[in-house]
């Protein structure tokens, strides 16, 4: 286990809420506005981190209420799964500086435990027939509102901006905009066109100001006067982007909360800006249970919490990035591109290289080296491995060197008749650098008789299952970016029981490197065979040799001919 000085949010607690519970909290309030008009009270919570991770949007709706509202004289209220009312009572808790909660699901009871517990005097419920989801014994005001704008301005009070049409997908990304100086009247995005339309137009209404509603809609009674509740200003909510998250997004929103979002993978680490904000420390609220339930989520905000990043940014290799990569040895050219020209030179070439692919993809391309850091020998050597182990000190100027210029590394072990993890191990101080990744060579792995050239080499699934393990711990314990772990590999009996590859281990980035030369069509050929029955997942590597592909692939025809897309590219 880690230190608690590495990370020192590591030690602090992690406080699961379930919206279940409706006890008296003994925090103390972050403040009240000193309006004269009644507001909500909000409060930090008291842990550094506090995780929501209720399966029923319901239920985490409450949960998030918990976490970040003392009191509240008014709550808004809507109907769980109705996007359009979701959308508009979310601008609406955000304009008031209320919380937002649901009704409709697996937690209805809970619903009324909580407005009990808020101190709640009127809701505002949003939607056809959301003033029926409250509780029978729930002695509220209700005011219902129509899924209207113009019947939410008039209810409120609140001045909505013009009306936005939002995709599903970015309902939780749009409803983390809000602010109570900007309330645009979000409305759902139909999937398609309305053929029953005359003019073939979308179902809804069309974008437009607020007071361009039908005025057929009407509220039935008006909200009593508010005044703003203290913002939250050093608590941050993570959440993925689930739409079902909206409701928890809002009340964040209203109770003045940073919110960010981790974006199409559910995993803090995968974005720079939260790595950022993680490691300036707040206090942070994890929502959704795609997140604050994704196993390992602690140790990943403790990873994320380290501030390090990745060349490239984040701390996660892909999808975000396309590496493009030198192989060979420092000082020599025989081995490969890198070793043909010094240091500097080798930096300036791997980037020129990179910067040929970055037009041709959508991801961050990052240039890489890999260096050969145990080079397959034709004698025994003192040791008797056929194996040249080069020090960590030589490699050192080369490895920091590209660090400094932005690059990511790849250290390649070609350890003869050792064993992967023996070597792996002596590379441990570079290992420790937060953009330095591992390469398992199985040609230039020799059984106890076996010599170079003679036969290709290759490990049983349990000798690379040893090495993820040792790297994936590695990894965790010192709170480092995920990690690269290349498996070479250009004939099926090169990994014997491939399909057992511990593939669990989230600190790693598993990749199988298919690095054989000769024909396109052979190469393609290879290529489709070590892609059946591969465990998952896996990310995939090419290899352009520079004298003996026929042809070698330019970059585009890499990018266009190469399927599926690989994550590395290396020259040689």
């Amino acid at each position: 286990m880690r230190p608690a000085a590495a990370v020192p949010s590591a030690a602090l607690a992690l406080v699961l809420l379930a919206g279940c519970t409706s006890e008296d909290r003994s925090d103390e309030p972050a403040g009240q506005a000193s309006d004269d008009a009644p507001a909500a009270v909000t409060v930090a919570p008291d842990a550094e981190r506090t995780l929501v991770a209720d399966e029923d949007p319901v239920a985490a709706a409450v949960s998030t209420s918990r976490a970040l509202f003392r009191s509240s004289p008014v709550a808004v209220v809507t109907e769980a799964g109705e996007t359009g009312d979701e959308l508009l009572g979310a601008v609406s808790a955000v304009g008031l500086g209320v919380p937002m909660l649901l009704g409709g699901g697996e937690g209805d009871d809970q619903l009324g435990a909580e407005l009990d517990r808020l101190g709640v005097e009127t809701v505002l419920a949003v939607g056809e027939g959301a003033g029926g989801l409250l509780p029978d014994d729930v002695d509220v005001d209700v005011v219902t509102v129509p899924a209207d704008p113009g019947a939410v301005e008039q209810a409120t009070g609140l001045d909505l901006d013009d009306g936005r049409g939002v995709p599903e997908a970015d309902r939780a990304a749009a409803v983390a905009e809000l602010a109570p100086d900007s309330l645009p009247a979000l409305r759902a995005e139909p999937a398609a066109a309305d053929p029953a339309s005359p003019s073939g137009s979308p179902s809804a209404s069309p974008s437009g100001s607020a007071a361009a509603s039908s005025s057929a809609a009407e509220p039935d009674g008006e909200l009593p006067g508010l005044g703003r509740p203290e913002p939250l200003t050093d608590v941050l909510v993570l959440a993925s982007g689930d739409p079902r998250s909206v409701a928890g997004v809002a009340t964040a929103r209203a109770a003045g909360a940073e919110v960010l979002l981790t974006g199409a993978v559910a995993d803090p680490r995968g974005s720079a800006e939260v790595v950022e904000r993680l490691a300036e420390e707040p206090t942070v609220v994890v929502l959704g249970a795609d997140l604050a339930g994704a196993e390992g989520i602690d140790w990943k905000l403790d990873t994320a919490a380290s501030g390090a990043q990745l060349p490239g940014g984040g701390q996660l290799l892909f999808p975000q990035h396309t590496l493009i990569a030198l192989y060979g040895i420092p000082g020599s050219g025989a081995l490969g591109l890198l070793g043909e020209q010094d240091l500097p030179g080798a930096i300036t070439r791997a980037q020129q290289y990179a910067g040929e692919y970055q037009p041709l993809v959508d991801t961050t391309v990052v240039p890489t080296f890999e260096i050969i850091a145990t080079v397959a020998s034709s004698s025994a050597g003192p040791d008797g491995n056929y194996s040249a182990e080069q020090d960590v000190e030589t490699l050192r100027p080369w490895v920091e060197g590209a660090g400094a210029a932005g690059m990511y590394v790849v250290l390649d072990l070609q350890p003869g008749r050792t064993d992967f993890l023996t070597q792996a191990k002596q590379y441990q101080p570079l290992l420790e650098l937060p953009y330095v990744g591992l390469a398992l060579d199985p040609e230039w792995r020799l059984g106890p008789n076996g010599v170079h050239l003679v036969q290709i080499g290759q490990v049983g699934i349990d000798e690379v299952n040893q090495v993820v393990t040792w790297l994936a711990d590695l990894t965790r314990a010192n709170a480092l970016p995920q990690k690269l772990l290349v498996l070479h590999q250009f004939q099926v009996r090169m990994i014997t029981d491939r399909e057992r590859l511990d593939t669990s281990r989230d600190e790693l980035a598993i990749l199988v490197h298919v690095d054989g030369q000769g024909s396109q069509p052979a190469k393609q050929d290879t290529w489709e065979v070590l892609h059946r029955n591969a465990p998952a997942p896996l990310y995939w590597g090419w290899k352009n040799f520079i004298d003996e592909d026929v042809p070698m692939l330019t970059p585009q025809q890499t990018i266009e001919q190469v399927h599926p897309t690989p994550e590395l590219v290396t020259y040689q």
